[in-house]
């Protein structure tokens, strides 16, 4: 039987890993995730749990390995989590075979530890003008990285097939990452993967508000003009919003102290003041 108890969790990858989208002032960089989320439900019933989280936005499968991969090593972890690739999919050409050449060999240094190794698939955008462009090299690239993990032991967490995510209250307004509800529900299904029982639950869904053709347009416009465009001058100029940033947890840190705690604990008092 697959291991449950875990003493070191460490989380690497880009925006997706590192939480953008949930925004949190209290937690470093600003932004809790899927990943301090499921450290922290892991926590409760794992106090000693120590939890690193070395994602950095805007990495590329190259920068994630260069960067984070020896460190994660250096610690010892017995959970790993690891989501990389996205970035170069979204790029104007990539060669996924030298990309998941890469990664097959990252994934065998992290599972040659002994340690629990979990991989994502990218998810299916079919829904959005923009993703559903990249539709079909996305799902090669799953088709490797699915490989990859049959060889390696890795468990996945398929984004690609939790279709709810189609459900546009799951993505922050800049379409790209997941907000607070994204988040958590992704922390649940990581959870469900490695078969640690939790009572994660997503927050309650905003009402569904009909549109106009008019109000769809304007939307569209607003977010071509405040996040596409930006988007693509960045990747012309080369630059990225994680030049610069550093890691969220890029020591071990104990995951009974992760913001989320805070979190919880003024949710559930404004619910009893409500009340």
């Amino acid at each position: 039987m697959s291991n449950t108890t875990f003493t070191k969790f460490v989380a690497l990858g880009d925006s997706f890993t590192e939480g953008v989208g949930d925004l949190s002032p209290e937690s470093p960089n600003g932004v809790l995730g899927w990943a301090d989320r499921t450290a922290y439900e892991l926590a409760r019933t794992m106090p000693d749990l120590g939890y690193a989280n070395l994602a950095i936005r805007g990495h590329v499968l190259a920068q994630v390995i260069d960067a984070q991969l020896e460190p994660a090593l250096a610690m010892q972890p017995d959970l790993v989590a690891i989501s990389a690739g996205g970035n170069d999919i979204l790029r104007p050409s990539v060669d996924l075979d030298s990309l998941m050449e890469r990664y097959d060999s990252t994934i065998a240094k992290l599972a040659g530890t002994g340690a629990r190794v979990i991989v994502f698939t990218t998810f299916d955008g079919s829904f959005d003008a923009l993703y559903k462009r990249l539709r079909g090299r996305a799902a090669t690239y799953n088709e490797y990285l699915r490989g990859i993990a049959d060889d390696h032991g890795a468990e996945i967490v398929d984004f690609w097939r939790m279709k709810d995510f189609s459900d546009r209250r799951m993505w922050s307004t800049d379409r790209l990452h997941l907000n607070e509800i994204g988040h958590t529900r992704m922390a649940a299904e990581v959870l469900d993967v490695i078969g640690v029982p939790h009572d994660l639950r997503p927050p309650p869904f905003p009402p569904l508000t009909e549109r106009t053709r008019g109000e769809i347009r304007r939307e569209d416009l607003e977010w071509t003009r405040d996040t596409l465009i930006p988007w693509i001058g960045r990747r012309i100029r080369g630059v990225s919003t994680g030049d610069g940033l550093p890691a969220k947890y890029a020591d071990l840190f104990p995951a009974m102290q992760l913001p989320v705690g805070q979190r919880e604990l003024r949710t559930e008092q404004a619910t009893a003041s409500a009340g």
